[in-house]
């Protein structure tokens, strides 16, 4: 009898550049594109990642030449997204005032994950946000 696979966790280590932030998202579509549903995900998925790819650029005290690994995985019904870097700061929620250009990618993370959080790395160098995200809800038949 054959039963079918899920696709195993992708992993991927990326330069700690922003121009390394198009291509997170690409391996991400790619990914997604193997899943039966993966078109479900697609557009807060890709959101979600690039935001949390662009704070650790942004925000990684590690020496620039350090990589960030992107990882993508089903469980369940949800997408995990992880985005793990050598750095030492932790993210947390603040409120950006209105002419601010930077501040608000966690909040939209907050907002439009099912849940998310960060957690030290294994071996104790550094950190990984993780993102969980909810399909999108299948659109209603209409019969005319």
């Amino acid at each position: 009898m054959l039963t079918a696979r899920r696709p195993r966790m992708f992993v991927a280590r990326l330069d700690s550049r922003a121009e390394s932030t198009p291509l997170a998202r690409y391996l991400l579509r790619a990914y997604l594109a193997g899943l039966p549903a993966g078109d479900r995900y697609t557009d807060t998925a890709e959101l979600l990642l690039g935001e949390l790819f662009a704070n650790a650029v942004q925000h990684c005290d590690a020496p620039a030449d350090r990589l960030i690994e992107v990882r993508f995985a089903l469980i369940g019904s949800r997408l995990r997204l992880e985005v793990h870097d050598a750095g030492s700061g932790r993210p947390s929620l603040r409120a950006a005032a209105p002419d601010d250009e930077h501040g608000r990618g966690l909040l939209l993370v907050n907002e439009l994950a099912e849940s998310w959080g960060c957690a030290s790395r294994p071996g104790g160098i550094g950190k990984f946000v993780w993102a969980l995200v909810a399909p999108a809800p299948t659109p209603a038949l209409v019969t005319v």
